[in-house]
């Protein structure tokens, strides 16, 4: 009798970091392939202050969004996601510290600092990566395809919105 083995759930890592007037504040989802939520993490909100900002310079957005808030929510997450999926191009800056793809996804995104991973076709949206990890192409493809018709890329983020709003009502996100 011929035994049918399981193909293990992918999992996937949806984080966006918004600036507000309060600071920075990041989501993280970990969803199956279906967009099911496995986990969500929620950054309190970062807010540089003028030494910050001289001493950074233009990198500061990078270094919060990728080094800072984003590698934090990462790492405090018990679900591990096999790519990291975001709308936000300063969060690309998380890949150094991360050992999986990370692919942003969206329209208006300055292509010219990272690279194209895949144009954009019709409905879908771009995808760029990290341009000191060109290798990624090969398996964020292999991923693309494997979610096409299923997982819709942008939709997650939205709930993720959704979720730092209601947390931001019930003074979540204020604390730190």
């Amino acid at each position: 009798m011929a035994q049918t083995i399981a193909r293990p759930t992918l999992q996937v890592g949806f984080l966006t970091i918004l600036q507000e007037s309060n600071g920075f504040l990041g989501g993280y989802l970990v969803t199956n392939q279906w967009g099911r939520p496995l986990e969500f993490r929620l950054s309190t909100a970062v807010q540089p202050n003028r030494i910050h900002q001289i001493l950074y310079g233009d990198t500061l957005s990078a270094y919060l969004c990728g080094e800072l808030i984003g590698k934090t929510l990462v790492e405090k997450c018990t679900a591990t996601a096999e790519f990291i999926v975001t709308d936000n191009a300063d969060v690309l800056h998380l890949r150094p510290h991360v050992d999986v793809p990370v692919l942003c996804v969206g329209t208006g995104v300055d292509a010219s600092a990272y690279i194209c991973l895949r144009e954009q076709q019709g409905t879908k949206p771009a995808v760029l990566g990290h341009a000191q990890f060109p290798n990624d192409r090969t398996a964020a493809l292999s991923f693309l395809e494997s979610i096409e018709g299923g997982l819709d890329l942008a939709e997650p983020f939205s709930r993720i919105r959704e979720a730092l709003a209601e947390a931001r009502k019930m003074g979540v996100t204020a604390r730190g």
